[in-house]
């Protein structure tokens, strides 16, 4: 059994369907392309740290062209998320993974600044605790690391709320489990995030690693 698999969820870079909250400022076809810049950002810096496997999930499925482009670029397995909601498709993935791993750290695309230290870290709590949670700065979370696997984690949340840390850490101490937490880092979702991301890319590169 492998010690680690890290899952990377993505959606297929469909001009209309991805970004939606930044149409309105960049257009459809320019926040697509944000949303592929961000995803190579996240293939390659799980891809650099030797931490663990890479198994990128896809929505709706694993066809759309940019993800073949995606596993010819990068050591990763192609995966179809299955499930209803955000919940479902995290815990069947988790689930399937932990079949073959003793332990999984799930990640998004959104996060500009997650780098090797986090998944280093992560990586190290998992050697003692239950599970790792990266805390987002708009009340989400942008990385779950799990040594087990529980519905209770992912059922009845209300996904893109303020409230989805709040309840898995509720979750986590209802299950008795402990739990490190990483930096609070932030996410590319929303127009007031774009000014942030254009500050973080003119950031001199040897200092970008410590910007939360």
């Amino acid at each position: 059994m492998d010690a680690i698999h890290i899952l990377v969820f993505a959606k297929a870079p469909v001009a209309g369907e991805v970004k939606t909250r930044l149409i309105p400022t960049l257009g459809a076809e320019a926040a697509a392309r944000l949303h592929c810049e961000l995803m190579l950002h996240t293939l390659h810096t799980v891809c650099t740290t030797n931490t663990g496997n890479v198994e990128l999930w896809c929505a709706p499925d694993t066809q759309h062209p940019w993800f073949a482009a995606c596993k010819a670029r990068f050591p990763v397995t192609l995966n179809t998320q299955q499930g209803v909601d955000l919940g479902e498709r995290m815990l069947h993935a988790a689930t399937t993974a932990l079949h073959r791993a003793k332990a999984v750290i799930l990640v998004g695309t959104d996060c500009p600044t997650l780098c090797a230290e986090d998944l280093h870290a992560a990586q190290a709590a998992l050697l003692t605790a239950d599970a790792v949670l990266g805390p987002a700065a708009d009340g989400g979370y942008w990385l779950l690391g799990l040594r087990h696997h529980d519905a209770a984690l992912f059922r009845d949340i209300e996904w893109g709320s303020e409230q989805v840390l709040a309840a898995t850490r509720q979750r986590l101490h209802t299950l008795g489990w402990t739990w490190r937490e990483l930096a609070t880092r932030w996410d590319v979702d929303r127009p007031e995030d774009l000014e942030r991301l254009q500050n973080h890319r003119r950031t001199p590169q040897s200092s970008q690693k410590t910007q939360r």
